[in-house]
């Protein structure tokens, strides 16, 4: 080991109940590369070194004095929020200069979990305004750099997270994901980032739900350190409106890693593979299916049965995701501060405001009919297999060159194509960084399965990453 970010997160753990490092070191290391190397990233948009460092030296006085037995399953390790996640005390931004003051009074539930599990929160990380854009490119800080090339996007909206986790800010990050907005710039980033199954992890206290469509989840370099970061997450809590699905057996999403790549009859995985655009008629850039093609190969050597599906979405459905995450975005913003939100922000509300409450029914009504129709035509099928993005990167500008907010939608839609239909169903879906370009660009690809099938998900991710390692694969900040 040369550097303490060069422990995974769950090496850390270990490494912080053996007392061969301590929560203090860490976060002082953490902090010191986020002071020396953040000034251009732009991944934090809010600090809070001095609680961190109150948490640490209580983490630390718990290792001495307390049974290792006993102490938080992630006791001592640092990580960092988005900044659409309400932390108490501690302003959420959600990436907009009208709510530029907003300090929440309360804790969302994943941050109180995760909390309970013994991490140490460092500050927020960015994100675009509301989470309306695949760029991280708000008014109220920098744009967030893609640390492997720095005039490109890191994606969104959990950006800011990514690019946090891809340089050595934080181990792992928490982020949200409602069309993408983990699974994106994990793919921009080379990193995993898993939307789990809906319902497995809480957008409470305080949270419309928002049809069931964003979800809180894990960014990380591994598959072990995103499923460690789920174990913490997905605690079921009273009164969510939708239901948790049964925890593995083993009763631990880390712990299932090793398991069988089999079904639970002892058969063969079955995965079908697509690279058909589910949400634009677009192409899909040749390197990005050199990738996609070399997993499903990965895949056959693994043991499983590897097909070809149709693709289970129409693209003529894009224009109704747009209206639904138009309605969305409507979110209660003082009138006085409305002058505030960026081009996109008031182009989405202002589509969004004519449409009526049956209409809105009408729309969801649409959705829910298309994703009955894609699960009943995968029923036999464990795992889809697809690209993560139809496009390895693009600069930063990208999206807002021009100024109309109806292109950037347009070109958001073209450039993510495969990522926003899992949360209409409600499947989980992982972003893997099984390849690159030939100049050295992450690309990922995706794997979704059955609801409540987590555990399988992230089984054969793991067996992904043992047979193309990419852990040591990092920017060049790193």
């Amino acid at each position: 080991m040369s550097e303490l970010h060069d422990l995974t997160a769950v090496e850390q753990v270990r490494a912080v109940r053996a007392r061969r490092v301590s929560p203090v070191e860490l976060v002082e290391h953490y902090l010191d590369r986020i002071d020396r190397y953040d000034g251009d990233l732009a991944a934090f948009v809010t600090l809070t070194p001095d609680s961190a460092r109150a948490a640490a030296r209580e983490a630390e006085r718990r290792v001495i004095s307390d049974d290792p037995e006993e102490l938080p399953m992630l006791h001592g390790v640092p990580i960092a929020f988005k900044d659409l996640t309400v932390t108490a005390g501690v302003r959420t931004m959600f990436g907009s200069a009208a709510l530029a003051d907003n300090i929440p009074p309360y804790d969302a539930d994943v941050v109180t979990l995760l909390r309970e599990a013994g991490v140490i929160s460092l500050g927020k990380t960015a994100t675009s305004e509301l989470g309306i854009s695949i760029s991280c490119e708000p008014d109220i800080a920098p744009p967030t750099r893609n640390p492997w090339r720095r005039d490109l996007i890191a994606g969104g909206s959990s950006g800011g997270a990514a690019v946090a986790v891809a340089t050595g800010f934080v181990p792992f990050a928490q982020g949200s994901d409602g069309g993408g907005s983990l699974r994106v710039p994990a793919a921009l980033c080379g990193l995993v980032a898993l939307k789990p199954t809906r319902g497995l992890v809480s957008h409470g206290p305080l949270h419309s739900g928002m049809f069931g469509m964003p979800i809180n989840g894990p960014i990380a370099r591994t598959v072990a350190d995103a499923a460690a970061l789920l174990d913490a997450m997905a605690v079921p809590m009273p009164g969510e409106p939708y239901f948790s699905p049964p925890p593995p057996p083993s009763g631990s999403y880390l712990a299932e890693l090793g398991r069988p790549l089999q079904r639970a009859d002892g058969r063969r995985l079955r995965v079908g593979m697509h690279a058909q655009p589910l949400l634009a008629e677009c192409s899909v850039d040749p390197e990005v299916l050199r990738v996609w093609e070399h997993t499903g190969k990965l895949l056959e050597s693994l043991g499983c049965d590897v097909f070809d599906v149709p693709a289970p979405f129409d693209p003529s459905l894009g224009p109704a995701f747009q209206q639904v995450f138009g309605v969305l975005a409507a979110m209660p913003i003082p009138a006085e501060k409305e002058k505030l939100l960026q081009p996109l922000t008031r182009y989405v509300r202002e589509q969004a405001a004519p449409i009526s409450a049956v209409g809105v029914l009408g729309i969801l009504s649409q959705l829910q009919n298309a994703a009955r129709a894609a699960m009943r035509a995968l029923v036999d099928v464990d795992l889809v297999l697809t690209p993560t993005l139809a496009a390895v990167s693009a600069p930063i500008g990208y999206f807002t060159e021009g100024g109309d907010p109806a292109v950037h939608l347009e070109r958001q839609r073209r450039f993510s194509p495969f990522c926003a239909p899992y949360n209409l169903t409600g499947q989980p879906a992982v972003s893997l960084p099984l390849g690159a370009t030939r100049d050295g660009l992450p690309i990922g690809v995706m794997l979704a399965a059955q609801p409540g099938q987590d555990a399988t998900l992230l089984a054969v991710a793991a067996a992904l990453e043992q047979a193309s390692p990419w852990a040591d694969r990092h920017p060049p900040a790193w």
